[in-house]
């Protein structure tokens, strides 16, 4: 059996996603540049969005599912008179309304109803799955708008928007700031203040700007990766020297979490999948480091309950001999 091949770097690098490429294909191009062997990315971003994508390459992927899990930012314009199948500008415009004239008071009055935990039914164009087939391949099917919905209210769901800012309004426009919880459809959003104010919205534009503690002004472009990455390359030897030094530290990505400090001795432990006893207190989540004469090593995650540290997730790392 061959070895996979690429490299085993580890670390996470924020991507700036382009306009009309998925997030797997900028995944794929990221994974290429750095010459990884895994790579992993961190809740998708349709083709018509653009933003924060953060990509984790080796052992940083086992952090990836903490980063689903986050709470997600995006800057959004809502185009207010038309419902869309798909909820954005691809989609086939189910019916017009007239725009009524608004105050911002009035539209802060309608922003108001969605601050907190609100419940979202999932657009019909989304990857969730019913009876083991994606919604957006039911919605491809022919199916009617009440059909469509019916579908999605099944997967009805209780979500949090901890920030709802309107930035800008225009005539049949309004720039939103979100800040919400995993699983969060924006466009549900936007559908939801159209329908509240009485014409119908669909998102024109869609752009994230933070991912868990991972924001904008961390971002480079993918184009911007492969021009480094062509300037560093001589006679077909890649030197990754100053890529690597792009990538942020795996435990950036849960900056909260405490952290346990042990001994090589116990570190190693751990890593055999042995528990280790403590004097600290219960944490449901704890960042694991090996620290001891100068060196400091993460080595995973865990938690510790009843006055023991038990692994969740550990990362293959060698311990240095002392």
């Amino acid at each position: 059996m061959s070895k996979k091949k690429g490299r085993d770097i580890s670390g996470i690098i924020v991507i700036d996603k382009p306009l009309g490429l998925s997030s797997n294909q900028v995944l794929q191009r990221v994974k290429r540049i750095y010459g990884a062997r895994k790579a992993g990315h961190t809740g998708a971003l349709d083709p018509l969005a653009s933003g924060v994508l953060p990509i984790c390459l080796g052992e940083a992927t086992k952090f990836s599912q903490l980063l689903l899990d986050s709470d997600k930012a995006y800057d959004t314009t809502a185009r207010l008179g038309e419902v869309r199948s798909t909820g954005d500008a691809e989609g086939e415009v189910f019916r017009t309304a007239e725009v009524p004239a608004l105050t911002a008071g009035q539209v802060e009055a309608v922003l108001s109803r969605f601050r907190g935990e609100v419940e979202q039914v999932p657009p019909m164009f989304s990857a969730l799955k019913m009876d083991g087939k994606p919604l957006y391949e039911l919605a491809r099917q022919g199916m009617s708008e009440a059909e469509m919905r019916a579908v999605a209210e099944k997967k009805r769901r209780t979500i949090t928007i901890s920030e709802l800012t309107l930035n800008d309004q225009r005539e049949r426009e309004l720039d939103l700031s979100v800040r919400c919880s995993k699983g969060t459809y924006i466009r549900t959003l936007v559908e939801d203040i159209g329908a509240a104010i009485g014409c119908g919205a669909y998102v024109s534009h869609l752009h994230r700007t933070g991912c868990g503690p991972y924001h904008s002004g961390q971002m480079i472009s993918p184009e911007a990766l492969e021009q480094l990455a062509e300037q560093n390359c001589t006679d077909g030897v890649q030197d990754y020297s100053e890529l690597d030094a792009l990538l942020l530290p795996p435990h950036t990505a849960i900056p909260d979490w405490p952290e346990v400090a042990l001994p090589l001795a116990e570190a190693a432990k751990m890593l055999l999948g042995q528990t280790i006893k403590t004097g600290l207190g219960d944490a449901t989540s704890v960042q694991l480091w090996a620290v001891e004469s100068g060196v400091r090593q993460m080595i995973g995650i865990g938690c510790i309950e009843g006055g023991v540290i038990r692994a969740r997730r550990l990362m293959q790392v060698t311990l240095p001999q002392l």
